[in-house]
Protein backbone atom coordinates (compact mmCIF):
# COMPACT_ATOMS: atom_id res chain seq x y z
CA UNK A 1 0.00 0.00 0.00
CA UNK A 2 0.75 3.79 -0.16
CA UNK A 3 1.81 4.22 3.28
CA UNK A 4 3.22 1.00 4.44
CA UNK A 5 6.78 2.59 3.41
CA UNK A 6 6.14 5.49 5.76
CA UNK A 7 4.52 3.38 8.75
CA UNK A 8 5.76 0.45 10.55
CA UNK A 9 2.27 -0.28 11.99
CA UNK A 10 0.73 -0.16 8.71
CA UNK A 11 -0.19 -4.10 9.44
CA UNK A 12 -0.88 -3.76 13.06
CA UNK A 13 -4.62 -5.41 14.16
CA UNK A 14 -7.26 -3.88 15.69
CA UNK A 15 -9.76 -5.54 17.83
CA UNK A 16 -13.48 -3.76 17.59
CA UNK A 17 -14.86 -4.83 20.90
CA UNK A 18 -17.82 -2.97 20.45
CA UNK A 19 -20.46 -4.65 23.03
CA UNK A 20 -19.25 -7.93 23.67
CA UNK A 21 -17.75 -7.85 26.33
CA UNK A 22 -20.60 -5.51 28.41
CA UNK A 23 -23.51 -6.89 27.22
CA UNK A 24 -22.67 -10.36 25.12
CA UNK A 25 -25.80 -11.75 26.15
CA UNK A 26 -27.80 -9.62 24.04
CA UNK A 27 -26.00 -9.75 20.67
CA UNK A 28 -28.34 -11.88 19.04
CA UNK A 29 -31.47 -9.06 19.63
CA UNK A 30 -28.97 -5.92 18.92
CA UNK A 31 -28.02 -7.67 15.88
CA UNK A 32 -31.81 -8.03 14.65
CA UNK A 33 -32.23 -4.30 16.19
CA UNK A 34 -29.70 -3.20 14.01
CA UNK A 35 -30.36 -5.47 10.78
CA UNK A 36 -33.83 -4.06 11.08
CA UNK A 37 -33.01 -0.64 11.21
CA UNK A 38 -30.32 -0.93 8.35
CA UNK A 39 -32.25 -2.80 6.46
CA UNK A 40 -35.34 0.08 6.25
CA UNK A 41 -32.88 2.80 5.95
CA UNK A 42 -31.26 1.16 2.44
CA UNK A 43 -34.50 0.45 1.72
CA UNK A 44 -36.02 4.20 2.24
CA UNK A 45 -33.26 6.06 1.25
CA UNK A 46 -32.50 3.91 -2.17
CA UNK A 47 -36.45 4.00 -2.76
CA UNK A 48 -36.51 7.85 -2.87
CA UNK A 49 -33.76 7.70 -5.22
CA UNK A 50 -35.35 5.49 -7.39
CA UNK A 51 -38.49 7.36 -7.28
CA UNK A 52 -36.83 11.15 -7.96
CA UNK A 53 -34.63 9.32 -10.89
CA UNK A 54 -37.87 7.96 -12.01
CA UNK A 55 -40.83 10.83 -11.73
CA UNK A 56 -40.50 13.78 -14.18
CA UNK A 57 -42.34 15.66 -11.86
CA UNK A 58 -39.84 15.40 -8.94
CA UNK A 59 -36.54 16.56 -11.48
CA UNK A 60 -36.56 19.74 -9.22
CA UNK A 61 -33.79 21.73 -7.37
CA UNK A 62 -35.14 19.91 -3.85
CA UNK A 63 -35.62 16.91 -5.08
CA UNK A 64 -32.52 16.81 -6.78
CA UNK A 65 -31.27 17.87 -3.37
CA UNK A 66 -32.65 15.28 -1.54
CA UNK A 67 -32.06 12.77 -3.59
CA UNK A 68 -28.12 13.53 -2.82
CA UNK A 69 -29.20 13.37 0.85
CA UNK A 70 -30.67 10.12 0.92
CA UNK A 71 -27.05 8.61 -1.28
CA UNK A 72 -25.01 10.32 1.45
CA UNK A 73 -27.44 8.71 4.32
CA UNK A 74 -26.94 5.29 2.64
CA UNK A 75 -23.51 5.25 2.34
CA UNK A 76 -22.59 6.36 5.71
CA UNK A 77 -24.68 3.64 6.75
CA UNK A 78 -23.25 1.09 4.66
CA UNK A 79 -19.92 2.39 5.72
CA UNK A 80 -20.51 1.57 9.40
CA UNK A 81 -23.14 -1.14 10.30
CA UNK A 82 -22.61 -3.72 8.26
CA UNK A 83 -18.65 -4.07 10.30
CA UNK A 84 -21.01 -3.44 13.78
CA UNK A 85 -23.50 -6.04 11.89
CA UNK A 86 -20.43 -8.67 11.45
CA UNK A 87 -19.01 -8.06 14.94
CA UNK A 88 -22.06 -9.50 16.62
CA UNK A 89 -22.32 -13.05 15.07
CA UNK A 90 -18.37 -13.49 14.87
CA UNK A 91 -15.62 -14.05 17.37
CA UNK A 92 -13.04 -12.54 15.22
CA UNK A 93 -13.22 -8.91 15.81
CA UNK A 94 -10.09 -8.06 14.59
CA UNK A 95 -9.75 -5.34 11.68
CA UNK A 96 -6.46 -4.43 9.66
CA UNK A 97 -5.07 -0.88 10.58
CA UNK A 98 -5.62 -0.26 6.68
CA UNK A 99 -9.18 -1.28 7.23
CA UNK A 100 -9.85 0.78 10.42
CA UNK A 101 -8.79 3.95 8.47
CA UNK A 102 -10.60 3.37 5.32
CA UNK A 103 -13.69 3.04 7.41
CA UNK A 104 -12.45 6.18 9.24
CA UNK A 105 -11.97 8.21 6.33
CA UNK A 106 -15.68 6.92 4.82
CA UNK A 107 -17.21 7.60 7.87
CA UNK A 108 -16.00 11.15 8.42
CA UNK A 109 -16.40 12.16 3.99
CA UNK A 110 -20.07 11.17 4.57
CA UNK A 111 -20.86 12.36 7.69
CA UNK A 112 -18.92 16.03 6.52
CA UNK A 113 -21.03 16.07 3.31
CA UNK A 114 -24.35 15.40 4.86
CA UNK A 115 -24.25 18.23 7.36
CA UNK A 116 -23.16 20.03 4.13
CA UNK A 117 -25.75 19.44 2.36
CA UNK A 118 -28.68 20.13 4.75
CA UNK A 119 -27.37 23.57 4.60
CA UNK A 120 -27.25 23.49 0.60
CA UNK A 121 -31.24 22.32 1.38
CA UNK A 122 -31.45 24.92 3.87
CA UNK A 123 -30.70 27.30 1.33
CA UNK A 124 -32.94 25.95 -1.39
CA UNK A 125 -35.90 26.09 0.88
CA UNK A 126 -35.18 29.81 1.62
CA UNK A 127 -34.75 30.88 -1.78
CA UNK A 128 -38.17 29.01 -2.51
CA UNK A 129 -40.00 31.02 0.50
CA UNK A 130 -37.98 34.51 0.60
CA UNK A 131 -37.54 34.68 -3.71
CA UNK A 132 -40.18 32.74 -5.38
CA UNK A 133 -40.33 34.47 -8.73
CA UNK A 134 -36.35 34.33 -8.83
CA UNK A 135 -36.49 30.50 -7.54
CA UNK A 136 -35.57 28.88 -11.35
CA UNK A 137 -33.18 31.43 -12.11
CA UNK A 138 -31.14 31.13 -8.94
CA UNK A 139 -31.40 27.28 -8.34
CA UNK A 140 -29.83 26.95 -11.44
CA UNK A 141 -28.61 23.36 -13.09
CA UNK A 142 -25.20 24.94 -12.85
CA UNK A 143 -25.63 26.38 -9.46
CA UNK A 144 -27.31 22.98 -7.94
CA UNK A 145 -24.64 20.79 -9.09
CA UNK A 146 -22.24 22.95 -7.96
CA UNK A 147 -23.65 23.35 -4.42
CA UNK A 148 -23.79 19.16 -4.45
CA UNK A 149 -19.98 18.83 -5.47
CA UNK A 150 -18.94 21.38 -2.67
CA UNK A 151 -20.25 19.02 0.04
CA UNK A 152 -19.21 16.45 -1.52
CA UNK A 153 -15.07 17.82 -2.21
CA UNK A 154 -15.48 18.84 1.42
CA UNK A 155 -15.68 15.84 2.95
CA UNK A 156 -13.24 13.83 1.05
CA UNK A 157 -10.53 17.50 2.25
CA UNK A 158 -11.58 17.08 5.67
CA UNK A 159 -11.52 13.28 6.44
CA UNK A 160 -8.15 12.66 4.04
CA UNK A 161 -6.35 15.57 5.75
CA UNK A 162 -7.47 13.68 9.03
CA UNK A 163 -6.54 10.12 7.95
CA UNK A 164 -3.22 11.25 6.86
CA UNK A 165 -2.52 12.27 10.12
CA UNK A 166 -3.54 8.80 11.66
CA UNK A 167 -1.15 7.08 9.31
CA UNK A 168 1.36 9.08 10.78
CA UNK A 169 0.53 7.73 14.30
CA UNK A 170 2.33 4.17 15.73
CA UNK A 171 0.97 1.38 17.39
CA UNK A 172 2.99 -0.89 19.29
CA UNK A 173 0.47 -1.91 22.26
CA UNK A 174 -2.65 -3.22 23.09
CA UNK A 175 -4.60 -2.53 20.00
CA UNK A 176 -7.76 -3.11 21.65
CA UNK A 177 -10.40 -0.04 20.53
CA UNK A 178 -14.05 0.10 22.54
CA UNK A 179 -16.35 0.53 20.14
CA UNK A 180 -18.13 -0.60 17.81
CA UNK A 181 -16.41 1.36 14.49
CA UNK A 182 -12.82 2.89 13.76
CA UNK A 183 -13.74 6.73 15.20
CA UNK A 184 -10.40 9.21 15.36
CA UNK A 185 -10.66 9.73 19.11
CA UNK A 186 -10.69 5.45 19.56
CA UNK A 187 -7.57 5.38 17.02
CA UNK A 188 -5.51 7.87 18.60
CA UNK A 189 -6.31 6.80 22.38
CA UNK A 190 -4.15 3.51 21.56
CA UNK A 191 -1.70 5.07 20.03
CA UNK A 192 2.02 5.33 21.58
CA UNK A 193 3.24 8.17 19.71
CA UNK A 194 1.74 11.92 20.44
CA UNK A 195 -1.20 12.22 18.72
CA UNK A 196 -1.66 15.96 20.10
CA UNK A 197 -1.47 17.03 16.53
CA UNK A 198 -3.73 14.88 15.01
CA UNK A 199 -6.63 15.38 17.85
CA UNK A 200 -6.08 19.66 17.86
CA UNK A 201 -6.95 19.25 13.89
CA UNK A 202 -9.48 17.35 14.55
CA UNK A 203 -11.05 19.44 17.09
CA UNK A 204 -10.49 22.44 14.55
CA UNK A 205 -12.16 20.65 11.83
CA UNK A 206 -14.93 19.35 13.29
CA UNK A 207 -15.80 22.74 15.25
CA UNK A 208 -15.33 24.77 11.82
CA UNK A 209 -17.91 21.80 10.30
CA UNK A 210 -20.19 22.41 12.90
CA UNK A 211 -20.50 25.93 13.40
CA UNK A 212 -20.14 26.83 9.70
CA UNK A 213 -23.08 24.25 9.05
CA UNK A 214 -25.37 25.29 11.67
CA UNK A 215 -24.57 28.79 11.26
CA UNK A 216 -25.95 28.50 7.49
CA UNK A 217 -29.04 26.54 8.68
CA UNK A 218 -30.23 28.81 11.13
CA UNK A 219 -29.66 32.21 9.31
CA UNK A 220 -31.92 30.70 6.12
CA UNK A 221 -34.48 29.76 8.77
CA UNK A 222 -34.48 33.14 10.13
CA UNK A 223 -34.91 34.79 7.25
CA UNK A 224 -37.81 32.07 6.57
CA UNK A 225 -39.42 32.98 9.58
CA UNK A 226 -39.31 36.61 8.92
CA UNK A 227 -40.54 36.55 5.71
CA UNK A 228 -43.64 34.92 6.79
CA UNK A 229 -44.24 37.00 9.31
CA UNK A 230 -44.26 39.85 6.82
CA UNK A 231 -45.82 38.04 3.95
CA UNK A 232 -48.77 37.33 7.44
CA UNK A 233 -48.71 40.63 8.56
CA UNK A 234 -49.72 42.31 4.88
CA UNK A 235 -52.05 39.79 3.91
CA UNK A 236 -53.85 40.57 6.96
CA UNK A 237 -53.23 44.15 6.32
CA UNK A 238 -55.00 43.36 3.04
CA UNK A 239 -57.96 41.59 4.74
CA UNK A 240 -58.79 44.24 7.47
CA UNK A 241 -58.04 47.39 5.17
CA UNK A 242 -58.10 46.42 1.21
CA UNK A 243 -55.08 46.25 -0.80
CA UNK A 244 -52.61 49.45 0.17
CA UNK A 245 -52.59 52.02 -2.40
CA UNK A 246 -49.06 52.51 -3.67
CA UNK A 247 -47.58 56.44 -3.95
Amino acid sequence: MWFAEGNQSAGAMFTLLGFFLRISQLQVPLLLVFLTIYAVTVVGNLGIITIIRISLKLHTPMYFLLSNLSFVDFCYSTTVTPKLLENLVVEDRTILLTGCIMQFFSACMFAVAEAFMLAVMAYDRFVAICKPLLYTVVMSPKLCASSVACPYTWGVVSSLTLSCFLLELSFCGSNIINNFLCEHSAIVSISCSDPFISQVLSFAITIFNEVRSLAIILTTYISIFGTKDIIFLVVTHRNLYGPVAIK
